[in-house]
């Protein structure tokens, strides 16, 4: 078996997969399975509205069929085609969006989730609803920016302090999940500036891949 994480980046922009390849650095570790980021060329740009989840679930399933690897990570918040991806291969498929929530609810009691846009909050918050988290759900809020718009780091980053200040302090958020696998690189000085845990959604998922790939696991 090809002993390989690959993460898939269902947008076609190279720019939001170097920055998860970035992340992933500290998950790159000796004896561990290689990772390895891949940008899926037939999605869009960015994954914004539900047409856009769906227009890529056949692309990512027939990369996984003719992929192998020890496990696959679906590196976009909406978790397009998730189950359909585990029907087309007998290994592990995760999702960012279910691996970071259930990653938050081991560091506290109420996650609260940041979006890139607002036509993104409901899709969130029904994924929340399906997964019986809604108790343990604060809230989640736009920072109002596109997948191509995240370049400037000045506007991102003010934008995200400030939805994670309101998350924290209006609505009882003692964790923080960065809803976009394009702003992977401003976890740690996005935890800083709120003082509270911040998950970014593709190392929760990798460091649960590298753990179904060590033990075995299959899909």
């Amino acid at each position: 078996m090809d002993d390989r994480i690959v993460v898939i980046n269902p947008n076609s922009t190279e720019r939001v997969t170097d920055g998860i390849d970035a992340a992933l650095d500290p998950l790159r570790m000796s004896g561990a399975p290689t990772i390895e980021c891949v940008t899926l060329a037939e999605g869009p740009p960015g994954i914004e509205t539900q047409a856009h989840v769906e227009s890529v679930v056949e692309p990512i399933c027939r990369f996984i069929r003719r992929h192998d690897a020890a496990a696959y990570i679906i590196a976009c918040y909406s978790d397009p085609g998730l189950h359909a991806a585990r029907e087309a291969t007998a290994r592990p498929v995760l999702g960012i969006s279910e691996c970071s929530m259930l990653a938050a609810l081991t560091l506290g009691e109420r996650f609260g989730i940041i979006a890139i846009l607002p036509t993104s909050l409901a899709r969130q918050q029904r994924y929340v609803r399906s997964m019986g988290l809604a108790t343990r759900f604060a809230g989640n809020r736009s920072i109002g920016l596109g997948i191509l718009e995240l370049g400037d780091d000045d506007r991102v980053l003010e934008r995200m302090v400030a939805c994670g200040k309101w998350l924290r302090d209006e609505r009882g958020a003692d964790v923080v999940i960065m809803g976009c696998a394009g702003m992977a690189r401003f976890r740690g000085l996005l935890q800083e500036e709120i003082g509270t845990p911040v998950v970014e959604p593709c190392q929760a998922a990798v460091t649960m891949a590298i753990g179904a790939a060590r033990l075995g696991w299959r899909g």
